[in-house]
Order: C-alpha cells, then sequence, then structure tokens
C-alpha cells in the first residue's frame, strides 16, 4: 500500500492570481500586501499572472472575498488565463469548496503553499516524516475537494488495510480511516525522534550552546557559515533551512561552543506545522542563548519580530535570553531605523553577516553572555573517580588535566561549567577551587 500523501502540490509552473482578504486598518497591507506572498510562490516557481486585494472586516464565511470581488476575480482569471487562484488567507474547508465550484480553478491558500514548499525543501528523513504529518493534518479535513491529490487505496479484496471496508463504507470514509492511521503512526515516529534529539542535546553539556532563530531568510544560514565555516546552504528563497544543523564555534577569549541554525518561521504559520517541527525546534528549547536574527532592510520588520516570539511561545522556548541580532545593514541606506529598533529592543547587536561587520561585536556580547552563566574551576580528584568524569563528561567543558602527584595518583582538571551545576559537582575525595 502505498502511503496516502502527495508529495507536491503541484503548485510551481503554473499561471495563478494572488488574492488577499486584509483588515481595512491594517496600514502595512495598504502598500505591501501581497509582499510576502509573492516571495512564497516565487520560492514554489509560481508565475504570477495578476493580483487581487480587498479590504474588509473579515473575511466572508462562505468564499473569503465578497461576492462583487468574486465577480471581478472571474473576469481576472478569464483575461488573464490562470490555471490556480492563490490566497493569502488560510481558508476553511467550506470555502474552498464554494471557490473552486465558482471559479472552476484550483484553489490554494496559504498554508497550502507554505506545505508545497517544505515538501520540495525536505532532505533528510526526519524533515520528510515532519512535512508528510503536517500535510495529512491538513488534507484531513479538506478530504471532499482534494482527495485526487491523495494515493487511492482499493477495497474489497483480500488483505491490507483496505480489506476491512463494509459494503455501505464510503471511500471517503476509508481514505480518513488511512489517514488517521498513518497521522498516528508519524506521531509515534516523531515522538521517538523527539526523545533522541532530546537526548542528544542534554549530553552535549560538554559545550555552552546557541541557537541561531529568526523569521525565514533573514540570513541566519549565511551568519553561520560567517561564524563556523560551515558548507550550509545558503539561498536568497523563503524556507531553505529546513534541518538543524549544529557546529563548533570557536569564540576568542571564551572557547568552544556550539551553534544551530533552525528552521525560519514565517506570518500565519500553519499551527499544525508547527507542530510536526517541534522536533526539529528541540536544540531552541535547550540553548544557554538565542541569537534571533532579524533581517533589519525589511520594512516589514518589526511584524516579522513579533512573529518570531509568537511562535517560540507556542513551541515553549523562554524567551528571557536572547540577544536580537540585526542583520543586513549593509543594505539600509537610513541609520535611523536601526536607530528606532534599538531604542525598541533591549540586548541588540548590528551586524552583516554577508561582508562581516559586527561579527567580532557578536561574539564578544555572545562570550559575555554565556560567561555570566559559567564559572571556571579547577577541581583535584583521585584518577579513579569514575563518577566524577561522567559528571564533568555531561556538565564541564574541560580545558586541561594536569596530574599533580603521581605517589597519590591525583589529577587537577581546569574546566568551564554552569554556576547552577557547581552544587551538585560529586563530592567525594574532590577539592574545587573556583576561580575568581
Amino acid at each position: 500500500m502505498g502511503d496516502p500523501k502527495r508529495e507536491t502540490l503541484k503548485v510551481g509552473s503554473q499561471r495563478a492570481i494572488l488574492v488577499g482578504v486584509f483588515h481595512p486598518d491594517d496600514g502595512f497591507a495598504r502598500t505591501n500586501a501581497l509582499d510576502e506572498l509573492k516571495g512564497l510562490v516565487k520560492t514554489a516557481g509560481v508565475d504570477v499572472v495578476g493580483e487581487l486585494v480587498q479590504f474588509r472586516e473579515a473575511p466572508t464565511p462562505n468564499a473569503c472575498v465578497g461576492s462583487g470581488k468574486l465577480e471581478e476575480l472571474k473576469e481576472l482569471a478569464e483575461a488573464t488565463e490562470a490555471q490556480l487562484i492563490i490566497f493569502d488567507n488560510n481558508l476553511t474547508p467550506s470555502q474552498g469548496r464554494t471557490l473552486e465550484t465558482e471559479l472552476k480553478l484550483p484553489i490554494v491558500d496559504r498554508s497550502e503553499v507554505i506545505l508545497d514548499i517544505f515538501a520540495t525543501h525536505a532532505r533528510t528523513h526526519e524533515a520528510m516524516l515532519q512535512v508528510e504529518l503536517a500535510q495529512l493534518m491538513y488534507f484531513r479535513t479538506r478530504l471532499k475537494r482534494m482527495w485526487t491529490h491523495l494515493e487511492r487505496v482499493g477495497g474489497g479484496g483480500t488483505g491490507g488495510l483496505g480489506a476491512g471496508r463494509g459494503p455501505g463504507e464510503k471511500q471517503l470514509e476509508t481514505d480518513r480511516r488511512l489517514i488517521d492511521k498513518r497521522i498516528s503512526e508519524l506521531k509515534s515516529r516523531l515522538r521517538d525522534v523527539e526523545d533522541r534529539r532530546a537526548r542528544t542535546v542534554s549530553l552535549r553539556r560538554e559545550n555552552p550552546t546557541v541557537s541561531l532563530v529568526g523569521y525565514t531568510n533573514a540570513g541566519k544560514s549565511t551568519l553561520m557559515r560567517t561564524l563556523t565555516g560551515a558548507d550550509v546552504l545558503v539561498e536568497d528563497k523563503l524556507f531553505a533551512t529546513l534541518d538543524t544543523r549544529t557546529r563548533r564555534w570557536r569564540l576568542l577569549g571564551f572557547g568552544d561552543v556550539l551553534l544551530s541554525d533552525t528552521v525560519g518561521f514565517v506570518r500565519n504559520l500553519p499551527h499544525h506545522l508547527v507542530a510536526s517541527f517541534r522536533s526539529t525546534l528541540e536544540e531552541a528549547r535547550h540553548a544557554d542563548l538565542l541569537l534571533h536574527v532579524v533581517d533589519a532592510s525589511n520594512p516589514e520588520v518589526e511584524r516579522q519580530i513579533q512573529t518570531v516570539y509568537e511562535v517560540l511561545k507556542e513551541i515553549g522556548v523562554e524567551t528571557n535570553n536572547v540577544v536580537l541580532v540585526l542583520n543586513k545593514v549593509d543594505r539600509i541606506e537610513d541609520q535611523s531605523v536601526i536607530d528606532i529598533l534599538r531604542r525598541r529592543y533591549d540586548d541588540t547587536v548590528t551586524i552583516s553577516a554577508a561582508d562581516g561587520t559586527g561579527i567580532d561585536r557578536l561574539g564578544a556580547v555572545v562570550s559575555e553572555r554565556l560567561s555570566g552563566g559559567y564559572v571556571d574551576a579547577e577541581i583535584e580528584t583521585g584518577v579513579g573517580n569514575g563518577r566524577l568524569f561522567a559528571w564533568l563528561t555531561q556538565h564541564a567543558q574541560e580545558k586541561s588535566r594536569t596530574y599533580v602527584d603521581d605517589a597519590a595518583a591525583r589529577v587537577c582538571i581546569s574546566c568551564r561549567l554552569p554556576k547552577g551545576a557547581v552544587g551538585s559537582i560529586p563530592s567525594d575525595d574532590t577539592v574545587v577551587r573556583i576561580q575568581a
């Protein structure tokens, strides 16, 4: 049996009209209404042939747009020979059905476009599982108009999941039952992945950990390459990074830290997609410090900053230990933009990951923040103190090891460890000296 999923939404290379319904008080939408959607569909490979925007208190329950705009959309679709209509809004199943009936064209909403991009960019087994789960959770409530996208499962034969179908069971019910079973399987497999990742992260305590978070296309991957020299994918596309990558970053005057890059966020990111990618974001939940990278040259920068904080809160990440990294300052002509952001947000560092501006200052700030939660210590013990050595492996960053008394088989370990861990150092046959 094939998995009941689709690998892609097939929106790429199609002629599409972009549509958005916005609140009249949304001042930014008056001038930049469909900019982000354009970026999304560009990444998906769509050919935009028309745009339509409506400002109203709320989308209509039956078709999202009002009746007059719906007629206008019909005329625009005929005139441009559009093959697809893409909404910036997240449509309900009933809205999608009404629009497809009226327009006689496939209707795609914002969530579908994002799912398409994620499906295209998923490379690792974990990312593929996450994307498939998000797709199926989205499809389940939309089977009546989307069943043709799913692999069909025959019934009435012997064996297989379709074999138990009763004579009165509709194909729709069979599809829903198969999807529910697959969703349950995927959630179980991803819980295993999340548990393994949590164990892996907890065992990395020999080095402090720093996570890059931020809006999609803010420059996180470029910054990671600049800081670590890692050969990571850098593209001017939304969601170029889906998988967490962790590399070693050597901080002058501090030592090595582990730096992780994470999937970018976006406005109105589908909830089921955030839920699916919880395991990928495990690094951010356990990091000693978050570097929130923002594209300071983007006119919607403050909205993007708030979006990231909202998503972090949704996945349970504390935001009280964050450095705001104002990136792409090489693209800013008006310095007052930076001045305003600095006044509104604490703990900011201004950089350009592309040309290296401010990178040394960023390293110094990170070193200072991490040092505030760490202490340097010398720990003397017997060479056979396996319990202490195991504890140090999990909690400390060892700098050096010197044998101080061969006759007594003593060793002195110079290390850095979290302040909160000092009180839990195994005390048997141990002398601890904290450095001033």
